[in-house]
């Protein structure tokens, strides 16, 4: 896939996140929101396998340009749209709720509780450099280490109980 100066979720972990997701029925017909979306490879993944549409957001407009190439290379440019900013000024922007945010910033991103705070999906996909540590507003599903890779999913929570965000950033 062209983009692969990124740091890019490895094949592995990408197969065992997706298989994670659709062995409880949450990507066909999914709303997906690509945060951090470097290469597109998350996004394209979940289109792949049935999400209707994907919107993707980097603060990177070389990144932006590669998820456009390889939307346009593989014939899937109608599903998605592509944002260049911000991902935290996306959120704050956007009034609506995506089935699956996809949310893969680089492992020194140190605005976690900023971005849990605005964000609104019925699951999200972190990935980061650390183990979890507890956000008020989720609720940890699961988490598994690849190397130096954590994947946590996780999903609304009505009151505070164990849950994720990478422990330098506190929770």
């Amino acid at each position: 896939m062209v983009g692969s100066d990124v740091r890019p979720t490895s094949d592995r972990v990408r197969e065992a996140l997706f298989n994670r997701l659709e062995s409880r029925g949450l990507v066909r017909g999914a709303s997906v929101l690509d945060l951090f979306a470097g290469s597109g490879a998350l996004g394209i993944e979940a289109l792949s396998r049935g999400a209707v549409e994907v919107a993707f957001v980097d603060r990177d407009r070389r990144s932006v340009e590669v998820v456009r190439a390889n939307l346009d290379r593989l014939g899937l440019a109608d599903m998605a749209t592509v944002s260049h900013g911000d991902a935290i000024a996306f959120l704050d922007t956007v009034d609506r709720e995506w089935g699956i945010a996809l949310v893969d910033p680089p492992y020194d991103f140190d605005r976690w509780v900023e971005l849990l705070d605005r964000l609104r999906a019925g699951t999200a996909v972190l990935e980061s450099g650390r183990p979890a540590a507890a956000h008020p507003r989720w609720t940890k599903v699961h988490e598994k280490r690849y190397g130096r890779t954590y994947v946590t999913l996780v999903e609304p929570a009505g009151a505070p109980e164990p849950g994720w965000l990478p422990q330098q950033y506190g929770g």
